[in-house]
């Protein structure tokens, strides 16, 4: 039998239950009530963090992502930059941003001049029809980009929120 707490009508693991649920709400509430940021303007900022105020030039970048996507789980996506990929002219970095999921940064590949080539594949997932960009860094610090738009016809990246 439970023992009684002296001078109430509960018992002590009643108020340790009563004490586990409260802290177990409390840890979770403030994840529950921020909704995922998805626009456009998130994008932006998140080109900002990683060029800071440089200049982006359009060009030397080529996007290769189907135009039109019946499922957005598994979106095949090759990104290539023109670049003579030497010791003194080379792509440091390409970054890979989307306006609509619910983070904007997807990925980011480090190269060097050792790579040989200026480019990768890889699978995304877009959680709507939306402009997908990247962004290269070459060894002059100069930015470029490339863009794709891409329609997707089943979503990904659906997050419900409760409110």
């Amino acid at each position: 039998m439970a023992e009684k707490l002296p001078g109430k009508s509960g018992s002590r693991r009643d108020l340790l239950k009563a004490a586990g649920a409260f802290a177990g709400c409390s840890a979770v509430a403030p994840f529950a009530t921020q909704p995922a940021v998805a626009s456009p303007a998130a994008m932006q900022e998140a080109v900002r963090d990683f060029v800071g105020e440089a200049r982006v030039t359009k060009g030397k970048v080529r996007l290769d992502i189907p135009p039109l996507v019946e499922n957005g789980n598994s979106v095949p996506c090759a990104v290539s930059v023109d670049s003579a990929m030497t010791e003194a002219d080379y792509v440091k970095v390409i970054h890979i941003f989307n306006e609509k999921n619910p983070q904007p940064h997807i990925i980011s590949v480090t190269l060097g001049p050792r790579a040989g080539r200026a480019e990768f594949t890889t699978r995304i997932r877009l959680a709507d029809s939306q402009t997908v960009t990247a962004i290269a860094e070459l060894s002059d610090g100069t930015f470029w980009s490339g863009t794709a738009d891409v329609i997707v016809t089943l979503a990904a990246c659906i997050e419900e929120t409760t409110h």
